[in-house]
């Protein structure tokens, strides 16, 4: 599964929860951190109050709020990433009046091990930045999206190697 900073809420669940189980390996950068579900409710005088309902965690009772999914693989998306320490997008916890996370320690989970099936060598061909000199992403040109590739890459790797029990 390939998740990066604008992933959020929904799409957060699901890697987490595909993590947690050991159904996926998630690959990309730290996901937005937005877990929590909240309405905004108009109040007569042209106020409103935002009202939180929920809170999101994985099945194994990690919370997504202000800290997001960490991928089993990281892949940055441009050189950018490398030289400044991050990423362009903000995260949940960098926005202003964002839920703080303050019970993080209690249900705070290990992450699991990615999933036990993966070929020998496979991972450590995953390339975790563009070349130097690699074309700038154009959404119209696969190619050019280092994170999809390398993605692909290892799904090829995985599709290819013997499963156990075969010859």
């Amino acid at each position: 599964m390939l998740i990066n900073s604008g992933s959020a809420s929904a799409s957060e669940i699901v890697a987490g929860a595909l993590q947690d189980h050991r159904r996926a390996v998630v690959v990309g950068v730290k996901s937005f951190g937005k877990g929590s579900v909240q309405t905004v409710m108009p109040i007569p005088g042209n106020g409103a109050i935002r009202l939180t309902t929920a809170r999101y965690y994985t099945p194994s009772g990690r919370s997504i709020q202000g800290t997001g999914i960490e991928p089993d693989i990281e892949v940055l998306a441009t050189r950018e990433e490398t030289r400044t320490g991050q990423q362009q997008r903000d995260r949940e916890a960098d926005l202003r009046r964002s839920l703080r996370n303050d019970g993080q320690a209690e249900t705070r989970a290990p992450i699991p091990p990615p999933p036990l099936n993966l070929p020998a060598g496979l991972v450590e061909r995953v390339v975790r930045q563009p070349a130097e000199g690699a074309p700038a992403f154009d959404p119209t040109k696969p190619e050019t999206d280092h994170q999809l590739q390398q993605a692909l890459m290892l799904l090829r790797g995985m599709a290819s190697a013997p499963r156990s029990g075969q010859r």
